[in-house]
Parts: structure tokens; C-alpha cells; sequence
């Protein structure tokens, strides 16, 4: 596949429903009319153009490649780039109910598992070049990004600490243990499910793991994932805001009003409280370099520098 360019893919090319762009509409409607709401959003943009135009100084040239987090709805016009512990199990539940033709009425009557199977979302990669650039010129294109090490400690908790997760315990654990912890037991070689935080941050920041493979997309950054300077996302969604956010989103595509975004269990999701926990060991030194790891996810979003961070 020859790449594409996504040079042209401003927000502003999308065709909704009535033949307008998803701004326009917005701006016509009374709903939305100066809301505090629609003020975030272009804030939003505003803050990732800039920071895009100061930080990137080359354009580079997608490949299809790159497009495999971006979930189409062809009947709403919709693109969504799914980022791992950004609420995307449900997000890609609320995806399937939009592309089900009737298939599925609810969100959270989709288990969860279902909602990762590849095969029942198409994503952006699937498509031919001019398939793809006429979605990326005009589809309302949306995102939803976290607080980095909330999100990290998240990826941590769920991936490591769990007991289930032997997938992974195996396939990353086992690597970590035996490079990054010393002297370790046969039974943690060969199980990996007691991987310390420490240690995966060592792992993070060990040069071989990046020159092996592509980060794991649980820990990948953001930007990496979804390419927010060279793909115009319309609509920036916070993991801080989800229920606005999903719901803004689902009005300006027009889904049906029965479509609902489930609402969120807290109890026990990652706080930042939670997330200064874990960072209370890692030396100032390790923080930040860790920090300098996600250091444009951190300025693309407008996050700050976390307060229980030593690195001043």
C-alpha cells in the first residue's frame, strides 16, 4: 500500500448527516449555542496545534500501519482511536451498538472480552489508501487521553497485578524479572507474576525494550498510538470529563438517544492519591526520566507536571 498523507484532515472537512461539518453544526445549533462545553473543545484543539507546530518539524506520511487503533462507524461518520485504560472497553462496546445495524441495544450488555475481539470492529487499516483518506477528510474524529501516570499505574495494576493476566505475566513478567531484578527465584522466572513497579519501570526505560519491539499499546503513548499531529482529531475526550465528552460526542454524530455511555465504576479505578503511591519509591532520577518518556503526551494534553513528582 503506497502511504498517505493526512496533511488535509482538518476537523473542519467533516460531512455529518446534513452535508455540514461537525463545527458548523455545532455553531448553528441552539443545544450547543456558547456552551462552556464547545469552549473546552476548541480549547483543546487549540492547545494540541500548537503544541504539535512547536514540537514536530518534520510532517511524515502515515502508513496503513499506523491506523490500526482508529475504529470506523460508516453510518455515523465516526473514527475513533481507541487508547488502552482510557475507558476504551467501553467506548469500543458504544461502537459496536452504533455499527450493530440493531445487532446490540446496550453497551454493557456486550461482555467484555466480546468488545476486544478484532473482528467485531473494523478499524481504519482494513480500508484501501483512497478508502482511507476520504474518512480521514470526512468523519468526526475523536480521541480520549488520560493523566499519563494514572494511566501507566493503571496499565501496571491491571496487567501485573492481577492474577489472571497470565498472558502477560509470561510474556512481559518473566522478561522483566530476569533482566531487572537481582537474583531472582526459579518460581518468579518462570511465572512472572510479581513483577514490582520498580522493575517496570526499569523495563520502560531499559533501551533494549524499544529496540526489541514496539512498546506493549497498554504503556505506548498516546501520541504513538494515534498520531494527533498528523490526524486532526475533532473532538479531544478526557478521561477526567469521560461522561460530557462521550456524551457530546454521540449528540454531534447524531446516535440514536437511546445510546448511552455506560457509566463508570470507581471503585477501583486508579486516582492520582493512588498514583503518587506507587511513585513514592522510584528515585528522582528514574522519575524523570520516566517523565521525559511521556513528556509529549503530558504537553499534547495539557496535563502538568504531577505534584508528588521529585524532578524540580
Amino acid at each position: 500500500l503506497t502511504p498517505f498523507s493526512a496533511s488535509e484532515d482538518m476537523g473542519s472537512t467533516w460531512q455529518g448527516k446534513a452535508g455540514r461539518s461537525p463545527l458548523q453544526a455545532l455553531y448553528e445549533s441552539d443545544q450547543f449555542e456558547q456552551s462552556s462545553l464547545q469552549a473546552v473543545h476548541q480549547q483543546r484543539r487549540e492547545m494540541l496545534s500548537n503544541v504539535c507546530s512547536r514540537y514536530t518539524r518534520k510532517r511524515r506520511l502515515l502508513q496503513p500501519d499506523d491506523l490500526r487503533h482508529l475504529v470506523v462507524d460508516d453510518t455515523h461518520g465516526l473514527l475513533y482511536c481507541y487508547v488502552p485504560k482510557v475507558a476504551c472497553t467501553n467506548w469500543k462496546r458504544v461502537m459496536m451498538v452504533l455499527t450493530g445495524q440493531g445487532k446490540y441495544q446496550d453497551p454493557l450488555e456486550i461482555p467484555a472480552h466480546e468488545a476486544h475481539v478484532p473482528s467485531n470492529l473494523r478499524t481504519l487499516s482494513e480500508y484501501s489508501v483512497p478508502e482511507i483518506n476520504y474518512r480521514l477528510r470526512s468523519y468526526l474524529k475523536f480521541i480520549f487521553v488520560r493523566e499519563p501516570f494514572e494511566r501507566l499505574v493503571s496499565a501496571y495494576r491491571n496487567k501485573f497485578t492481577l492474577s489472571y493476566n497470565t498472558a502477560f505475566h509470561k510474556r512481559y513478567g518473566t522478561k522483566i524479572i530476569r533482566r531487572h531484578r537481582q537474583e531472582p527465584s526459579d518460581r518468579a522466572l518462570e511465572r512472572g507474576d510479581d513483577v514490582r513497579f520498580e522493575e517496570f519501570v526499569y523495563y520502560l526505560l531499559d533501551p533494549r525494550t524499544q529496540q526489541e519491539e514496539p512498546f506493549n499499546e497498554h504503556w505506548e503513548r498516546v501520541h504513538s498510538l494515534c498520531h494527533p499531529c498528523i490526524i486532526h482529531y475533532d473532538v479531544v475526550g478526557k478521561y477526567e470529563t469521560l461522561a460530557e465528552d462521550a456524551n457530546y460526542i454521540l449528540q454531534l454524530v447524531g446516535a440514536d438517544t437511546s445510546v448511552k455511555f455506560p457509566a463508570s465504576s470507581k471503585t477501583t479505578r486508579t486516582t492520582d492519591d493512588m498514583t503518587a503511591q506507587f511513585f513514592q519509591d522510584i528515585s528522582p532520577f528514574y522519575q524523570r526520566r520516566l517523565f521525559n518518556l511521556y513528556k509529549m503526551d503530558y504537553l499534547l494534553f495539557n496535563y502538568s507536571i504531577p505534584s508528588y513528582l521529585r524532578i524540580r
